[in-house]
């Protein structure tokens, strides 16, 4: 469900940016070589941006693989009917971690994911979001049964908080897709 309503922030960058946000900002554009718009949302909080990538960072230090985590965030933002975060991870997978397009359009379609781990991680991801913590004993069961320790599951279950922060932003103020996501749309 897109949100019609007009965007209450708007994207800030490094000149407009408050000056805590600043640093958060030089190191965004650093790592994406520009600053996608949703970042630039983020900035007009310094707290929210610092927060959502202190999480991000910790997030990173797990021990779901990098696709994994990417797979946990896209899963979240397709639940969440979050269409700058879901083209955004879907860039991301696609582009630079070079996971197959069918993996993408599964996940973004609801379909199921021809890797049986993955497909796990996706159904547990997209319970938790659905189901607001609430898991079905079955869902948990293949997840662990799929070969993902049970401490993994409160891995999963900070990407569902990163995408909550993100996707919920979004919703709130309404951001333009940046044109590096625009084939994801």
């Amino acid at each position: 469900m897109m949100n019609t309503q007009s965007s209450l922030f708007t994207p800030l960058g490094l000149e407009t940016a408050p000056e805590m946000s600043r640093p958060f900002l030089q190191n965004i554009q650093k790592g994406f070589k520009f600053i996608p718009n949703l970042f630039g949302v983020f900035a007009n909080s310094p707290v929210l941006l610092e927060g959502y990538l202190g999480l991000e960072k910790t997030f990173d230090k797990g021990s779901l693989s990098a696709v994994e985590r990417q797979i946990v965030l896209l899963a979240a933002s397709v639940e969440n009917s979050c269409g700058y975060c879901t083209a955004a991870h879907s860039t991301v997978l696609k582009a630079f971690m070079h996971v197959p397009a069918e993996v993408v359009s599964a996940v973004r379609s609801s379909q199921p994911v021809t890797d049986p781990k993955l497909n796990a991680l996706v159904a547990l991801t997209k319970e938790i979001v659905s189901q607001r913590g609430h898991v079905r004993t079955q869902v948990m069961e293949s997840f662990l049964a799929a070969g993902y320790q049970k401490e993994q599951v409160l891995e999963v279950l900070i990407g569902v908080a990163l995408k909550t922060m993100s996707n919920y932003l979004d919703h709130i103020s309404p951001t333009e897709l940046d044109q590096a996501f625009q084939s994801e749309a």
